[in-house]
This record gives C-alpha cells, sequence and structure tokens, in this order.
C-alpha cells in the first residue's frame, strides 16, 4: 500500500529525474545498437551514450543521497493545545474482513496536505498504526478505511497520532489508542 502524505522531497524528485534520464538514454543507445546503424546514431555514439546512462543512474543513487539530505524533524519539538479520540472503533469493537472503518475527531488542529519545516502548534498529519505498525498518514482527519485483511485474528491496537508538519510528534504527543477484536 502506497503511503502518501506529501508531495516529495527536493532529493527523492532529482532521484526520480535522474533515473528517468537514465532510463531514456539506456533506450535511445539500446534502439541505435540494435538497428545496426540504421538509425541516426552511430555505433559508437550509442556506446558512449549507454555508459553515460549507467553513469546518471547511479548518479542518482548516490548524489541526492549524498548532497542534499531531505529535511529532519525539529530536535525541539512543538507543543499542541489539539485534542483528539477514536469514535470508530470502539474499544472491544469485533470485526472482519479486509478494511477496517476508522472514525476520528480531532478538536483544535487542521490537517496540511504539504510537509513543512515551518511548524505551528496547530497543524500536522495523522498518522494511523495497528500494533505499532504504521500503516497511513495521509489521513483526511474524519473518516478512513485501513486495510486489516493481513491481520491474524483476535485482539489488536489502532493507536491515531497528530503529528507536526515536519511529520514529527509534539510534544507532549497529541495521540489516542482503542483496542479492538478482529474476529476470524
Amino acid at each position: 500500500m502506497a503511503l502518501l502524505a506529501h508531495a516529495g522531497t527536493p532529493d527523492e524528485l532529482v532521484t526520480e529525474l535522474l533515473v528517468v534520464a537514465g532510463g531514456f538514454m539506456a533506450w535511445t543507445a539500446s534502439k541505435g545498437l540494435r538497428d545496426g546503424g540504421a538509425s541516426r546514431l552511430s555505433r559508437p555514439a550509442a556506446m558512449l551514450l549507454l555508459g553515460g546512462a549507467v553513469v546518471v543512474v547511479a548518479s542518482a543513487l548516490v548524489i541526492p543521497a549524498k548532497f542534499m539530505k531531505p529535511p529532519r524533524p525539529a530536535a525541539i519539538r512543538p507543543a499542541s493545545s489539539a485534542s483528539l479520540a477514536i469514535d470508530e472503533p470502539t474499544a472491544g469493537d469485533h470485526v472482519s474482513g479486509g478494511a477496517l472503518g476508522v472514525t476520528i475527531e480531532l478538536r483544535g488542529g487542521k490537517i496540511v496536505p504539504m510537509s513543512t519545516t515551518t511548524l505551528t502548534p496547530d497543524t500536522g498529519h495523522l498518522h494511523l498504526y495497528i500494533d505499532g505498525r504504521l500503516i497511513s498518514m495521509g489521513s483526511d482527519g474524519r473518516r478512513e478505511s485501513v486495510p486489516i485483511g493481513d491481520l491474524g485474528a483476535g485482539q489488536h491496537r489502532l493507536r491515531v497520532e497528530f503529528v507536526a508538519a515536519d511529520h514529527g510528534p509534539f510534544e507532549p504527543r497529541v495521540q489516542a489508542t482503542v483496542a479492538f477484536v478482529k474476529d476470524p
């Protein structure tokens, strides 16, 4: 399941662009080599282009990680006056099927769509965890359906946390937890 909570960081964008450019270069070079010179690209030029494609793709793995570190959550965490409650499921609810309906009530906070390092005590994102495993960080703050098909039967714990816009926790944490039972 893809987790989409923000538009990405500059290092991710550079990596994606370099991989796409390298792929295009490799495709163009292979086309020139397959055609046996029938294309506008000579064999030596195709070999040079193929070597360049390898360098570009290798650069995609090294350059962004080495020189474009993504922003880290701030060391000093902001406090939030927001409060959070899980309206559904309620404690001890028995559920079955492949999805769990979750209804969240966030008071005093606002969900923002993008990550930023400019932190305010009333804006952020919601992260949902089941049994300590992050399952969603793109909730709009009202209702969400989360996959539970791979959960075994028995008791499980749902935790929802309102985190700052940089995805780091508030201090103290703004979270709510509820236990539910998945039926076989």
